[in-house]
């Protein structure tokens, strides 16, 4: 049963608490919340170090504030509210996710590590439609499903823009430098996402959420190049018709669907402009260049902690690359080696975060990296 499903009675406020605040997703989620006040009321904040620019956003909105994971859960436990919108970077934002689950919430998700490291944890623990994605890529699988039955899906298809290494060969990227794989031909989204972006890691991750989330065996999930970004993914269903959720890149759109699933809130994003003449490409993607997102495909099915193993891994490879201390295409492997020596236990909370602690350690050893 997939995790987008229901919608409800659309009326009154609905109480929110975001959780990371001040980070990117926090601030464009208040952006949607400002503009709407007739529909949502912040009941709570939360962030991780910036406490001057909580206490200012309180003074705007309102709500109860706190500081890291654990206010987070307590805020959830204790405080009334509709929607959590999980907005935190990094594992510690688990804890959170399972929290607003127990409590009843629906969670508008952001948190990728939720889903990667807590897999069937998070699953098993949420209602049918309680999970309502926020990535721009899950949010359209989700808008495009709404066409048809899940029986009738063939596949999903996720776009991917390419990153800064569209087209190139596998030899072409040995000699990678770190300024190169942050030179995004789109976006500047941080070092880590960036980098995961030039790999695929990143796309791969995704893959294995839309299998959670979407409950869609992983050889129907399908990843496509579209370096204009426009097209953010796409549903096949078993007729041969294809959906697409196509708008300009802005995640207050996704955001403002997480807060009120399924409603529209008007004028949160600006339309296509289709009187200006426009090309939009898609292109297989090449799996001897970029490796990640078949690994993912493999490491989702076997489940367990392997994805958390695989992204702690990734990440730890990820700052060995951008010290000096592997190269470019070393990286994958890197993964793959941890993976290789990972023995799964029993899926629980301290279980996975103990597999991110092996995995980080391992991975280091793997690059040569004294601790």
């Amino acid at each position: 049963m997939s995790a987008v499903q229901r919608g409800g009675a659309h009326g009154g406020r609905r109480r929110v608490i975001v959780l990371g605040s001040t980070g990117s997703v926090g601030v464009q989620t208040l952006d949607v919340i400002r503009a709407n006040r007739d529909r949502f009321e912040v009941v709570g904040l939360i962030a991780g170090r910036d406490f001057a620019g909580l206490e200012a956003q309180q003074a705007e909105l309102g709500g109860e504030i706190g500081l890291g994971a654990e206010a987070a859960v307590t805020m959830i436990e204790s405080v009334d509210a509709d929607v959590v919108v999980n907005g935190i970077t990094g594992s510690v934002g688990l804890a959170p996710t399972l929290a607003a689950l127990d409590a009843g919430r629906t969670l508008a998700l952001a948190n990728k590590e939720s889903l990667i490291a807590g897999g069937d944890l998070v699953m098993r623990r949420a209602a049918p439609g309680q999970i309502v994605p926020v990535d721009s890529e899950h949010s359209a699988i989700a808008q495009c499903l709404r066409a048809g039955d899940h029986r009738e899906v063939r596949r999903l298809v996720l776009t991917a823009s390419g990153g800064p290494f569209r087209g190139w060969s596998r030899e072409r990227m040995a000699d990678v430098a770190p300024a190169d794989a942050l030179a995004h031909p789109t976006w500047d989204m941080g070092v880590m996402v960036t980098t995961n972006s030039s790999t695929m890691v990143n796309k791969g991750l995704e893959v294995i959420e839309a299998h959670l989330l979407f409950d869609i065996p992983f050889d129907r999930i399908e990843v496509t190049v579209h370096p204009q970004s426009i097209v953010h993914s796409m549903v096949e269903f078993v007729d041969g018709s294809t959906i697409v959720q196509a708008s300009p890149p802005d995640m207050r759109l996704p955001l403002s669907l997480g807060l009120d699933w399924p409603h529209r809130v008007a004028g949160v994003g600006a339309p296509l402009d289709w009187s200006t003449a426009s090309s939009w490409t898609f292109e297989p993607l090449d799996d001897r260049a970029f490796p990640a997102v078949a690994l993912a495909k493999r490491v989702g099915q076997l489940g367990s902690t392997y994805p958390a193993v695989f992204n702690a891994a990734n990440e730890q490879a990820v700052h060995a690359f951008h010290r000096g201390d592997i190269g470019y295409l070393d990286i994958i492997p890197t993964i793959e080696r941890v993976l290789e020596q990972h023995e799964p236990g029993e899926l629980t909370l301290e279980r996975v975060l103990d597999a991110e602690r092996w995995a980080r350690r391992i991975a280091d050893e793997v690059a040569g990296v004294d601790r």
